[in-house]
């Protein structure tokens, strides 16, 4: 996806890496007992070793492991059955320990790939170049008092997952796929829930620019921790457009971490960005080399579900979807089970049509997922069937569908409740033809004068006559032989 930045003295081209910090799911942290769950009290969920106490010895987590590897087949990378766990050294007050338990040099998970769905139907490989394990810090809130800030270590010691991009993406666009993407691969994979306002997933976005057509990687700046999709897209057409006015006035970049206000619109200087060497990495001396076989890696590989690039391939192959439909029923896991259900025995692409454009308006416009849908599949799908054997119209279908939301009733329940059911009676719908050609005779001979809009009027005419419980089609075909008469 083209994406060229104007300068006064030439064309710019954006190069963006995206590191996303993605919280395992666990019932404990990486390292310790105490509970990974969010929305506790203040300080409820904190072990001894959470709080940075002398003399406390930390202890992998062995699900934080099997969820890492679990990730990086998701992510088609290379597993690493030795990786080694370090201390990054930097001081913070809502980190006891004066260190994070990270991984450096060798981390669990190398090299994969993410492939991005793009607006214009093409798709683009993003390297993935890494995915190690490390500690959360805990929060520090500054709006409680006015001259003190507080410090909440729930989140201290909870497992992330750091996947690092390469510097493949080239606009706010991809950056956007790119998240999204990685959102529902975590989603279907069980590893991270992708909840971005919870601070369980953020973004760090490291962005440069170059002269189009140059292949040097120019001085970057991060922006770290960003909490949504929108604002990290914002973010980086922000930053990128500021590499270009600073370039293209004579100024120079400076390597810095920077923060993005969502008010404003724009970035700020938070501090120079550190270099690896200023952590002073070593290898923790609590812990040892974290070493797995084949067979481990193996058994989890058993377990992983169909992941979306395969599930929109099937759904086009076997459901004969277009690639639109497709992706938006694979985004997440749930939809694309609630369309399964839906489609079974029946119209897939009538099925999607409903799903996609029917139910995710009224679930957008009441702010529910699919799993708070009013309507089930299993009822969605009989709503099709009474379309299919002509019990119901079209029009009547909408309707329907309407009373199914508003009151969670079965189809066939409202069927009889409403008086929904289609007039198959050839001899009651033709009476009604009959007495609405009678009173047009003005419009009978429009059409016989060659005007054939005239008969979608009439059609309307009987539709109207019979309460809207006719058949169209019979209705059509009935007109059409009394008009040539």
């Amino acid at each position: 996806m083209s994406y060229i930045l104007k300068g006064e003295t030439g064309d710019w081209e954006v190069v963006i890496g995206l590191e996303v910090h993605a919280q395992v799911i666990s019932k404990a942290k990486l390292f310790s007992g105490a509970s990974a769950d969010f929305g506790a009290g203040p300080n409820e969920h904190v072990s001894f070793i959470d709080a940075g106490m002398p003399g406390m010895l930390p202890v992998i987590n062995e699900r934080c492991v099997e969820q890492a590897v679990r990730t990086g087949l998701g992510l088609k990378a290379q597993i690493n059955k030795r990786s080694v766990f370090a201390r990054k050294n930097y001081f913070y007050a809502d980190l006891p320990q004066g260190y994070q338990i990270s991984q450096y040099d060798q981390p669990i998970v190398g090299e994969g790939t993410l492939v991005l769905d793009l607006a214009d139907g093409s798709t683009r490989a993003i390297g993935i170049e890494r995915l190690h394990l490390e500690q959360d810090a805990g929060k520090s809130i500054h709006d409680m008092h006015g001259t003190k800030s507080f410090i909440d270590l729930n989140r201290a010691g909870v497992a992330l997952m750091e996947i690092v991009s390469k510097p493949d993406l080239r606009s706010p666009e991809e950056v956007g796929a790119y998240l999204k993407k990685m959102r529902s691969i975590l989603r279907y994979l069980g590893t991270c829930d992708g909840n971005m306002e919870e601070g369980s997933m953020r973004c760090d976005a490291n962005v440069s620019v170059r002269p189009v057509g140059a292949t040097e990687l120019r001085t970057r700046c991060e922006i770290k921790n960003v909490n949504s999709v929108r604002f990290v897209m914002q973010a980086v057409e922000y930053e990128a457009r500021r590499h270009v006015d600073v370039y293209e006035s004579g100024g120079k970049i400076d390597q810095e971490t920077r923060l993005y206000d969502s008010n404003k619109g724009e970035t700020r200087t938070m501090r120079s960005k550190e270099m690896a060497h200023d952590y002073r990495y070593f290898p923790d001396p609590d812990l040892q080399p974290l070493e797995f076989d084949d067979a481990f890696v193996e058994s989890i590989r058993k377990t992983l579900p169909e992941l979306p690039d395969d599930k929109k391939a099937r759904f086009i192959s076997a459901y004969g979807l277009s690639a639109y439909d497709a992706d938006v029923l694979v985004s997440e896991r749930e939809n694309g089970e609630f369309f399964e259900v839906v489609a079974k025995g029946r119209d897939a692409k009538q099925a999607a049509n409903w799903v996609n454009t029917n139910l995710f308006a009224v679930l957008n416009k009441k702010g529910l997922s699919i799993a708070e849908s009013p309507v089930s599949a299993a009822n969605l799908g009989r709503l099709l069937d009474l379309i299919a054997d002509n019990t119901i119209s079209g029009r009547q279908a909408k309707e329907l569908f309407e009373a199914m939301v508003e009151t969670g009733k079965d189809a066939d329940v409202l069927v009889s409740e409403l008086g929904l059911k289609q007039m198959t009676d050839t001899s009651a719908i033709e009476a009604a033809v009959d007495q609405v050609l009678a009173a047009n005779t003005e419009k009978v001979e429009q059409f016989r004068a060659g005007k054939e809009q005239v008969l979608g009027w009439f059609v309307g005419q009987v539709m109207k006559a019979t309460q809207g419980k006719a058949n169209p089609a019979t209705c059509s075909d009935l007109l059409r032989k009394k008009l040539a008469s």
